[in-house]
């Protein structure tokens, strides 16, 4: 039944609305918004949808949740469909409407935190799997919906936990799809692969003294000096992705200065000064080589200056987009099928993806949203009600298709 206006998923509630719309606000309106995102609700809301989902069961652990809706070849490897709970903060001075209302304006525009970034790809997996079980399919492959916390805060706790836990391989996850991004035109963008987030922070310290003298040595100038070679380097990359007709952002490093720490008073020189760097760094890029420029820099900025990370993801594999590779064929067939363009592009930021990818699992970051400014993390986060419905069509067509792919040479 449709919560609140008790109609039957999939068709139309009284004032008009797609129940699949109305379960998509309700859930946005849930707030799983850090730094203190109410779970216990999320945790509630699936709970009963999985008992509306017949033949699907729930298992609950304390990081994770998963439906699993079992396949009629369960040794096969099975399909994951993965998506996150949590957002991120607002700033709700600088919104339309009410971030966590779910506002839908007279175009069907749909305002809330986490409409694109990712609630949206929750329900749309969810309404897909229940109009195939309401006609009755069957899927070789057994399909998990997992819904998993904390990726908006680097996954830590979350996926690249569970990855390494008994219970995640008992889950035998051939395949996974994931998270992807907007795209304002008319196609639709795939990911392959992503950049490694590094944070770093460098340590400067340096001698004091009096705010009146020329003291020598001092943990403003090796800052100065750090800061200057991080951010040559983000010009020298930022005019190579803009001259270039090919590469995107995916393809190229980008560095941020995001911190800078020190200093006690005006007419006292700090004894150390730190300033934090966030950098994302293509899968194309020699990561050792990388991090000894880093040190090299570091070096010409004086003595005994010192880095350290609060982040340094090293995993590098990609998906194949190869033809003659079963998954990715299958995908871009069925999209085919459905006359959708594809752009193959690297993630610019993060998704739990890279986690999967890191244990050898084939993902593809993807949310079918076309025509749709690119809004996660943005004010005023929307996407259109049309978009929204279509998607779940789409996953209708990819579940089975991908569910259905045929015994792999490894698997006989």
């Amino acid at each position: 039944m449709c919560s609140g206006c008790r109609v039957d998923r999939g068709q139309v509630c009284p004032e008009g609305e797609d129940s699949s719309v109305t379960l998509f606000r309700e859930y946005l309106r849930l707030r799983t918004v850090h730094p203190k995102p109410d779970y216990d609700a999320a945790l509630r809301f699936l709970d009963r949808i999985a008992e509306e989902l017949e033949n699907t069961y729930m298992l609950y652990l304390q990081i994770v949740s998963i439906m699993t809706w079992e396949g009629t070849n369960p040794a096969l490897k099975s399909i994951l469909l993965n998506s996150h709970t949590d957002v991120v903060p607002v700033f709700q001075e600088q919104w339309k409407y009410d971030a966590f209302s779910a506002f839908k304006d007279a175009e069907g525009n749909i305002y809330a935190r986490g409409t694109q970034d990712m609630k949206c790809v929750t329900i749309q997996y969810i309404q897909a799997v229940r109009r195939l079980k309401a006609e009755g399919r069957k899927l070789m492959r057994t399909v998990h919906l997992m819904f998993i916390p904390d990726e908006e805060i680097g996954g830590h706790e979350g996926m690249e936990t569970f990855v390494n836990h008994p219970e995640f391989k008992k889950l035998n996850i051939g395949f996974a799809l994931d998270e992807g991004l907007a795209n304002p035109g008319e196609a639709f963008t795939v990911f392959y692969g992503e950049r490694n987030p590094w944070w770093i922070t460098v340590h400067c310290p340096g001698s004091p003294g009096h705010g009146s003298r020329f003291v020598e040595n001092t943990a403003a100038e090796k800052l100065v000096s750090v800061i200057n070679s991080f951010l040559n380097f983000r010009e020298k990359e930022k005019h190579r992705l803009n001259t270039s007709e090919c590469l995107t952002l995916g393809d190229v490093t980008t560095v941020n200065m995001t911190m800078v720490k020190g200093g006690v008073a005006y007419n006292v020189i700090p004894a150390e000064m730190d300033v934090s760097f966030d950098l994302r760094i293509p899968p194309t890029v020699n990561l050792q080589e990388f991090e000894k420029q880093i040190k090299q820099w570091c070096k010409e900025a004086g003595d005994d200056i010192t880095y350290e990370f609060a982040q340094k993801h090293m995993n590098q594999n990609i998906t194949s987009t190869e033809e003659n590779d079963p998954w990715w064929s299958t995908f871009s067939a069925t999209c085919k099928t459905m006359n959708m363009t594809l752009e193959k592009e690297i993630f610019p930021a993060a998704t739990d993806s890279r986690f999967i990818r890191a244990v050898g699992i084939p993902a593809i970051g993807f949310s079918p949203m076309n025509r749709t400014p690119i809004l996660l993390h943005d004010h005023n986060e929307y996407l259109n009600e049309q978009i929204f419905l279509k998607g779940i069509s789409v996953y209708k067509r990819l579940i089975p298709a991908l569910a259905n792919v045929p015994p792999l040479p490894d698997e006989a």
